[in-house]
């Protein structure tokens, strides 16, 4: 059947802070921001979370709107990325940013998880929903969205992306 990715929406935290597994809040908007999403989707017949707050209580939502049971899944989260996790990009060292982008796939100068363990992790979920009969829908992060739409396994490859509040079909 059809896999409809959701991005969460606006996390409360600066634009310019690593977050990757962090576990942050949301905006202010996020009522006006998910009521705005759930009326773009259709009826769910499984609904499938990310166990980070941000997309749980989104999950929840769309749950209770649709009449749906919410189920976690630790393989649709978001990449951990270490020491990097919550200090903003701009003082991440220029020498671990450029040993990430030198080695992209396998790379973990942070100490977390490298693109390829992420990539392991969420397309074996991608892949198990993907051959169910049902309509899925799951409430996830950027960088699972990019392994779903990425062309290649380079940094360009994976340059996609959604916004806040955005969905995919896959």
């Amino acid at each position: 059947m059809t896999i409809t990715l959701v991005r969460h929406t606006r996390p409360n935290i600066a634009a310019d802070i690593c977050y990757g597994s962090s576990d942050v809040g949301l905006d202010a908007s996020f009522e006006s921001d998910a009521r705005d999403l759930i009326a773009e989707l259709r009826q769910p017949q499984q609904l499938i979370t990310s166990p980070l707050t941000r997309c749980r209580r989104l999950a929840d939502l769309i749950g209770g709107t649709f009449g749906v049971d919410v189920y976690i899944d630790s393989r649709v989260r978001e990449m951990d990325f270490g020491s990097w996790e919550g200090i903003p990009w701009s003082e991440i060292p220029r020498s671990e940013l450029d040993a990430w982008a030198n080695d992209f796939l396998h790379g973990r100068p942070h100490g977390g998880e490298s693109v390829a363990m992420l990539k392991k992790r969420a397309n074996q979920a991608l892949l198990e929903y993907a051959d169910s009969d049902q309509h899925t829908v799951i409430v996830t992060h950027a960088g699972v969205i990019r392994l779903a739409l990425a062309t290649d396994d380079t940094a360009d490859g994976w340059s996609n992306s959604v916004d806040f509040g955005g969905l995919v079909r896959y």
